[in-house]
């Protein structure tokens, strides 16, 4: 009984801080659901994978200056294109940012023009709770040979998460991006934080949750703004239902279970985008879930696109320290050269996105 009243109390101790936090900007306007919708209503199917190229580790090694890689970039969204994928989920870096905006503000701007060449607009994510903390700028480590995500880097880690006093660059970052590309046609999507609860953070992470949201709402973009469902922690998902323009949420289970959380997400009364889904090993593969996002018209982003350095053809929680290749991969469509895992695969993602 005690436990549960301390529950109670810490939950409504915490909605009352988002409450308060929230309100103190008056230009912290989420769109209606009459607004969201309207917007959905002009955007296709929208079919995609989570980018990386297949030569960067993580989000630094993507987007610092001596690793940035158009060329690998381009040849990969061409692979995109070729199977009719219109959209991708593009993870961002504040390191990169507070140590050479104006350079990384060029770099995604580039990025974004190869992008526009291949048709595909961009959705970028601005923090990550998932995998390594303590990210440092410089030379990223090497993969660890069979391991997923052996390198990938939270933003912005556990130590900047816990001290507000050094917010004030993630909150420049925050503003300076959205700004920069706040009302550019090749964004399509703000996605603020990836899983914010992950690793542990649970209610630590809602002084930082709640910031993110209210610093981009004092920058409204034209696009959407979301933060998505993951797991089952209340006060983030509150926070995130609460304040999203439109719902995005991970889904990594057999279609069945997808089709459930569908239809209880619906109720919400906006749009909905999976930014994560397809574990092949786990039974959500592009056979069985890409039929039911089209069935309800739910975008659908799987973790993925080209093997490389990340190693996500490998199992969360089942590294082969061999380095060969599963028989199964775990996520991932094409090896670098442009060969595909499956090529039934590609067939019905290439007929769901494009009707051909």
């Amino acid at each position: 009984m005690k436990s549960t009243l301390f529950y109670l109390i810490r939950r409504s101790l915490n909605l009352l801080f988002i409450s308060l936090s929230l309100c103190y900007s008056a230009s912290a306007q989420r769109w209606t659901a009459q607004q969201a919708n309207d917007w959905y209503k002009t955007q296709p199917f929208l079919v995609g994978a989570n980018f990386i190229p297949s030569t960067a580790i993580n989000q630094l090694e993507m987007w610092q200056a001596e690793s940035f890689d158009p060329a690998t970039i381009d040849r990969e969204l061409g692979y995109a294109e070729s199977i009719g994928m219109n959209i991708m989920r593009v993870f961002l870096h504040n390191l990169v940012w507070e140590q050479d905006a104006e350079g990384y503000k060029k770099r995604i701007d580039q990025f974004l023009q190869i992008a526009d060449k291949h048709h595909i607009k961009i959705m970028f994510v601005l923090f990550d709770s998932c995998w390594n903390d303590d990210p440092k700028p410089g030379k990223q480590q090497e993969p660890v040979t069979g391991k997923h995500n052996s390198g990938w880097a939270r933003s912005p880690g556990t130590k900047r998460l816990f001290d507000s006093r050094t917010w004030g660059g993630l909150e420049q970052y925050t503003k300076s991006v959205i700004t920069a590309f706040g009302n550019d046609n090749r964004v399509i999507v703000w996605d603020l934080f990836n899983e914010p609860s992950n690793n542990g953070y649970n209610d630590a992470v809602l002084p930082l949750l709640t910031k993110t949201f209210t610093w981009a709402q004092s920058v409204r973009p034209s696009q959407p703004i979301t933060a998505g469902w993951w797991n089952d922690h209340p006060l983030s998902n509150d926070l995130m239902f609460s304040q999203s323009d439109i719902i995005t949420f991970h889904n990594y289970a057999e279609a069945p279970k997808l089709e459930a959380q569908i239809l209880d997400l619906q109720k919400l009364g906006r749009p909905l985008i999976c930014t994560e889904y397809m574990a092949r090993t786990r039974n959500s593969t592009f056979e069985t879930c890409l039929p039911v996002f089209k069935k309800y018209k739910v975008g659908a982003i799987n973790w993925g696109l080209v093997k490389g350095k990340t190693n996500t053809i490998y199992a969360w929680d089942a590294p082969m320290p061999s380095g060969e290749e599963p028989k199964v991969w775990f996520h991932d469509i094409f090896r670098p050269d442009g060969s595909v895992f499956d090529p039934k695969e590609t067939a019905l993602i290439k007929q769901l996105a494009t009707g051909k």
